[in-house]
């Protein structure tokens, strides 16, 4: 079994076969907890009854709701990528940087299993199970990518239905450059509070980029959802699905 810590990805078909074979993870060789914590099963339980346990963006928003640490596996062009999310450090590990993934690839993205994390953060007490320093990274420009360039593109069940939205900071506070109609729509949002429809309707905007700004707004925290403000209004429907426009 390849190390955890290679920065070559394994093969998704035989990531399968050895899951198949521990009769559990792939990387059951790691020592670390063998079930998740108890809310966030509890969430993840919720989405499976849902349909959305597969959901890349919705079980890292739990993660992030519940500031619990995951390592999430995600099926990237045929390759598993694993990639630990630490919501309370804000920091992500992973043998590769996910800065490097292609756009296009990015929203065909698939998730293929959430596990208990086999590293700790940098700091921590377990010294033993803290990976590489350069393994770690800051998690915001992680969250942005998957909401902007994910698979999913209409709001996270969370946020969604009759709503309005104001930004409470500026993505470029927390080192995310948006690009496009997308950097003027953010530093609108802070002053306005509005609903998804009217954000849909400003320039070089649409209901799938408007979501997917919403989203990456509420996975920074950055993010006020109000569903009793005057402008709250029904969310559209988008006309359709796929790849982003950037």
């Amino acid at each position: 079994m390849r190390d955890f810590e290679e920065s070559t990805l394994w093969r998704v078909s035989e990531f399968e076969r050895v899951r198949e074979l521990n009769g559990g993870s792939g990387f059951a060789g790691l020592s670390r907890p063998t079930v998740l914590p108890t809310t966030l099963m509890a969430e993840l339980r919720r989405l499976d009854a849902d349909g959305g346990s597969t959901d890349l963006l919705e079980v890292v928003a739990a993660c992030v709701r519940h500031r619990e640490p995951a390592l999430l596996l995600f099926d990237y062009e045929g390759l598993v990528w694993p990639v630990t999310v630490f919501p309370q450090q804000q920091l992500y590990h992973s043998p590769r940087d996910f800065a490097d993934a292609a756009t296009d690839a990015l929203a065909q993205l698939r998730l293929i299993g959430t596990e208990p994390p086999g590293v700790r953060p940098p700091g921590h007490w377990m010294h033993e199970r803290v990976a590489q320093t350069a393994h770690y990274r800051v998690l915001a420009p992680l969250l942005w990518q998957l909401a902007l360039a994910g698979p999913r593109a209409t709001l996270l069940a969370e946020i969604s239905g009759t709503a309005a939205y104001r930004a409470l900071r500026d993505p470029a506070d927390d080192g995310v450059a948006l690009s496009g109609a997308l950097r003027p729509a953010a530093q609108r949002l802070r002053r306005e509070t509005v609903a998804l429809r009217d954000i849909a309707g400003w320039p070089g905007m649409s209901v799938e980029r408007a979501s997917r700004l919403v989203n990456g707004l509420y996975l920074g925290a950055s993010l006020l959802a109000t569903r009793a403000h005057p402008a709250a209004r029904p969310e559209p429907r988008p006309l359709w699905r796929g790849k982003p426009r950037r």
